[in-house]
């Protein structure tokens, strides 16, 4: 079974500066809570952890279109499926979106299964978007490109 989310926010900083701070993968733990990236080579690795429970979910790019768009494929064993970020211009800032499109586990009781996590994924996702835009909006993140 395959599990869809998708959240959104718009934020008052340009696509080109919300791409540079979401795409420095070690600065994701900035705003993505209880998660930690690292890089190897081409692939990006997500730790997310609360204190010894924790799993690694590496990544590839599939896409790169920058400022706009960034597809990455789940290849680990806990997550699979791909996920993206999307910049748009909206008014004088950006409409940000991060979806997934991960397989859920669990076999016969996956739907189940995703019916009890989404409502949670949903809010930590939304969560971890309001980190963003207040990140971005107060200065934090990367300096303006001219």
């Amino acid at each position: 079974m395959l599990g869809d989310l998708e959240v959104g926010i718009d934020i008052a900083a340009p696509p080109r500066t919300v791409w540079d701070y979401v795409t420095d993968w070690e600065r994701q733990s900035e705003w993505i809570p209880l998660t930690t990236v690292r890089t190897e080579g081409s692939t990006v690795i997500a730790r997310t952890a609360l204190g010894p429970l924790g799993f690694d979910d590496p990544m590839e790019v599939a896409a790169w279109e920058p400022p706009h768009r960034c597809e990455l494929v789940h290849t680990g064993r806990v997550v699979r499926g791909t996920g993206a970020f999307t910049c748009a211009a909206a008014g004088t800032g950006t409409r940000f979106v991060w979806s997934e499109h991960v397989a859920v586990p669990g076999g016969p009781a996956a739907p189940v299964l995703w019916l009890a996590a989404r409502p949670a994924l949903q809010l930590g996702f939304a969560h971890a978007l309001r980190r963003l835009r207040d990140r971005l909006e107060s200065g934090a993140g990367p300096a303006p490109v001219s």
